[in-house]
């Protein structure tokens, strides 16, 4: 991975919700322990996150051993139990066929997103929303309806058609 340097943004989300999120890009498999000193503090950050998005490259072949790093390392920093949510990025470089093998390759759901549509993150939102919401961090005076992943792909085909 390329950095490890923090990036703060804030995020809007649908009805009118604002959030910080802190992205500690890259994790390094076998990262020498000077290196992992140095960058000590940003990974310590990890463990105070109220919900994580593991991002994986759905083209990537090794990005199930990326994932086993990233489950490593955050067991080490104290972060093994922290809420988690799998993304899938640049889904769009699947054929049908690979993205039914990633559907089922977790053991947990994964959101589908890719830059090339910004309509295929709106699930993904939601569900962030939805989660935050549930353990506090967000208020909200009238429960979420999460659409399906099915309802999103309609709603963009209905789209896409006008």
């Amino acid at each position: 991975f390329a950095t490890l340097d923090p990036t703060v943004r804030r995020v809007r989300f649908p009805r009118e919700r604002e959030v910080v999120m802190l992205d500690t890009v890259g994790f390094i498999r076998d990262l020498p322990p000077p290196l992992l000193q140095a960058f000590g503090a940003t990974l310590e950050e990890v463990a105070e996150a109220d919900l994580l998005l593991i991002v994986l490259d759905a083209s990537d072949p090794d990005r199930m051993q990326q994932l086993d790093t990233v489950d490593e390392i955050l067991g080490e920093l104290g972060a093994g139990e922290i809420p988690r949510m799998m993304i899938y990025n640049k889904s769009d470089r699947l054929t049908p066929e690979e993205r039914d093998t990633r559907s089922t390759e977790l053991s947990v759901p994964a959101y589908f997103i890719t830059a090339l549509d910004r309509r295929s993150t709106r699930p993904l939102m939601l569900e962030i929303e939805q989660r935050l919401w549930e353990r506090g961090r967000i208020e909200r005076d009238l429960p979420i309806e999460v659409e399906t992943e099915a309802e999103a792909e309609a709603e963009v085909a209905e789209a896409s058609s006008t």
